[in-house]
């Protein structure tokens, strides 16, 4: 019994952050500061994933070019 009250009040507390999160980004996005500041720098639309492989490849190209 009280394992189902724990995860009753966890599905709870996630559905509060969910709306919290919701309701923060719309009223930044439709405040005043908000709107100049995607004017002056823009939206992010997308986080840019990068391989294991690229960030090797990086770092020997970079240690190549240190030695020389």
């Amino acid at each position: 019994m009280i394992w189902g009250s724990i995860l009753l009040w966890i599905f709870g507390l996630y559905i509060l952050y969910l709306v919290i999160f919701a309701a923060v980004k719309d009223a930044i996005d439709k405040s005043q500061v908000g709107q100049i500041v995607i004017k002056k720098y823009g939206v992010k639309d997308e986080i840019v994933t990068i391989s294991d492989e690229e960030i090797e490849k990086e770092l020997e190209d970079n240690e190549g070019r240190d030695n020389l």
